[in-house]
């Protein structure tokens, strides 16, 4: 099976420092691939919080996400105490949806690059829904600074 190879983005607009603690690392002795997850989540939590919204509500009191793909590239590891960067960016926007690029580096070293989709989802209504307009409006105002 071919692997699948992620690029890093021209640029990221939003940087979120994590710590790797005990429960982080595996068996092996390095960062685990569920901890890293719970990592780059609570990075998007922070940069949706950071232009006002949440992952419940991008704006418009209805619309939320749901993840439909995650891709993870490691480039090195990552062990306890390790101060981490994870730099975010969203792309690919879509009428239903949006790509959520991260670059997580220690001591500017990538130490693995990760791409999500998500499609956005309307919970009263149990529905696909289009990208709140709200939303691409406040994200190009922060991609052009």
């Amino acid at each position: 099976m071919p692997r699948i190879k992620l690029e890093e983005q021209a640029s990221y607009e939003f940087m979120f420092p994590v710590t790797l603690y005990p429960r982080d690392i595996n068996y092996a002795g390095h960062l685990g691939n569920d901890s890293l997850v719970v990592i780059i989540g609570s990075a998007r939590a922070e940069m949706f919080h950071s232009m006002g919204f949440a992952e419940g509500d991008l704006g418009d009191g209805k619309t939320g996400i749901i993840m439909s793909d995650l891709v993870v590239n490691y480039r090195a590891e990552g062990f306890i105490f390790d101060e981490l960067v994870i730099e975010t960016h969203i792309g690919e926007i879509g009428a239903g949806g949006f790509r959520v690029f991260y670059r997580v580096t220690k001591k500017g070293r990538v130490l693995a690059l990760v791409e999500t989709g998500f499609v956005t989802f309307d919970y009263s209504i149990r529905r696909l829904v289009h990208v709140p307009e709200i939303f691409v409006k406040t994200l190009k105002q922060y991609q052009q600074k």
